[in-house]
């Protein structure tokens, strides 16, 4: 009989999907390394169990403790899932801009939420993530993850997702695309590609907002590019000790409206129910065509699951008050009209 142990046993394995139509004007192969494969329906799934299990064998985990972690939703859903396999209580601490779907999701399997205001600086009490260390601190046998500071993060996906993604090419992955928050997927992905293949480009996907793509070309932190912005996933107003940026060939940034009509277009167009992330990366993919030649393999890096965002994104209503509705009702008519 073939069975896992536990639901953490399934944990990545994820095929790679040719994308067909969104990427029909380009001149080499784009495959989507599709995530939304793993038990909780995104990549951390690998990093929130790496962690957990580092944590455990350093003593800073002990039995019966308390994980605490500031989180966009599918780091604290993978934490939540080895929570209940480990037998630990999970605290989830998220900002008020993530959808519905993601709290809803994270109390449906057993995580405590505490939400935080979205505009403010990191600094500030309120934050998410001065709220996380503050819990941390409060409570007895309990553990801050800082999946942004964690090494942990970037080595579960130099020791899977990267590994994956050699041996499904064949060694024939020429470039990675992928959307860059905490910075443990590119640079993970990035760094395995690279001891492969030191010719193998990695590209960031970021967002109008973050700080990522200037700091990269620059080397300046500027607060300037700092505002609210609605892709949920990517960008940061703070550095991750995890984004190795000498790993990174480049940046390109996408807009929200963007993000928010691409990834209508993967679910019409591919059948790729995914989730914001994922419409950011495939248009980052398009924006830096310039970069691929015919006999390319372009892996690009799918994070998470549509069901997340179907108040928002998928939601006909939320897309018209944001001003992004006639932007893809566009798409829909080109699309409708080359068929």
């Amino acid at each position: 009989m073939e069975y896992a142990n536990n639901i953490l046993e399934t944990i990545g394995n994820t095929p790679l999907v040719k994308i067909n139509r969104l990427t029909a004007g380009l001149p080499c192969l784009v495959l989507a390394k599709y995530e939304t494969f793993n038990p909780g329906n995104s990549t951390k799934d690998r990093m929130a169990l790496k962690m957990i299990e580092d944590a455990e064998a350093s003593g800073l985990l002990k039995p019966g403790g308390t994980i605490i972690e500031g989180t966009s939703g599918n780091t604290g859903m993978g934490l939540a899932l080895a929570a209940i396999v480990k037998g630990y209580r999970m605290i989830c601490v998220i900002n008020d801009k993530q959808s519905r779907e993601k709290i809803d999701i994270l109390k449906a399997v057993g995580s405590e939420v505490h939400v935080c205001p979205t505009d403010v600086a990191p600094e500030d009490p309120r934050s998410y993530y001065s709220t996380a260390r503050r819990l941390a601190e409060e409570l007895p046998n309990a553990w801050y993850v800082n999946q942004y500071d964690n090494p942990s993060n970037a080595q579960a996906h130099f020791e899977s997702t990267g590994p994956e993604i050699w041996k499904q090419t064949d060694g024939k992955v020429t470039h990675f695309v992928v959307g860059v928050g905490t910075g443990g997927t590119i640079s993970g992905v990035g760094r395995y590609l690279k001891s492969q293949n030191p010719n193998v480009k990695v590209w960031g996907v970021d967002t109008y907002g973050s700080v990522f793509k200037k700091y990269h070309e620059t080397g300046i932190f500027d607060k300037q590019e700092i505002y609210p912005y609605i892709t949920e996933g990517i960008g940061e107003d703070i550095l991750p000790e995890n984004v190795d940026f000498d790993i990174i060939d480049g940046f390109t940034k996408v807009t929200d409206k963007d993000a928010a009509v691409y990834t209508r277009r993967l679910a019409r167009e591919e059948g790729m129910f995914l989730g914001n992330s994922a419409g950011a990366a495939i248009k980052g993919v398009l924006q830096l065509q310039d970069k691929f030649k015919p006999d390319d393999v372009v892996v690009v890096l799918f994070h998470d699951h549509g069901s997340r965002y179907v108040g928002k994104i998928y939601n006909d209503r939320w897309m018209e008050q944001q001003g992004f509705l006639e932007a893809d009702q566009q798409a829909e008519k080109i699309k409708t009209t080359n068929k």
